[in-house]
């Protein structure tokens, strides 16, 4: 595993700061519910669907950022995805692991891959929330495919109109 220093601790806290959480984020599981082992290192380990509304009309991008906050080096960066057009309404499952998809354009995340990489707490750590935070921004990031979370977080902010969270546990 690669780790990338990081100094977001939370993305969501500064998000809140700048914009309301007016969006709705779903999945097969319901925001707080146990995310299903096919999504995890445990299964498939392939990106679940997010269906997304309520997006602001003046949106002309959405980011969707994936972390696990309670993971024992800190704040663990799952899913970076950008460049994604506000008229999506939803991401399938399984996003391939490209750096440029139909969905959007990939970020590297901590596991130093790009695109998703599951649920994957330590064995007996207890159970761990996994945030999917999705922000529509009124101006786009151009960013590069691989960008990190702190590069991704220097574009969003001062951009945002709002963001919606879906919060999804899981354990070993």
């Amino acid at each position: 595993m690669v780790f990338f220093k990081k100094r977001v601790s939370d993305p969501l806290e500064e998000l809140r700061k700048e914009a309301s959480g007016t969006m709705r984020i779903e999945s097969i599981f319901k925001h707080g519910e146990r995310i299903p082992d096919k999504y995890t290192c445990d299964g498939e380990d392939i990106s679940p669907p997010i269906r997304i509304s309520g997006v602001p009309e003046k949106t002309v991008e959405l980011v969707l950022i994936m972390y696990d906050p309670d993971a024992p080096i800190g704040t663990f960066y799952h899913w970076l995805l950008y460049s994604i057009p506000p008229e999506i309404a939803e991401i399938p499952e399984g996003v391939p692991r490209d750096k440029v998809t139909a969905y959007g354009v990939q970020g590297i995340n901590d596991f130093g891959d790009y695109g998703y990489g599951g649920p994957c707490p330590p064995h007996g750590h207890g159970t761990h929330r996994y945030f999917f935070v999705v922000v529509a921004l009124s101006e786009r990031t151009e960013l590069e495919p691989g960008a990190d979370i702190d590069s991704l977080m220097d574009r969003i902010r001062g951009k945002t109109l709002s963001y919606g969270v879906l919060m999804g546990t899981y354990s070993r």
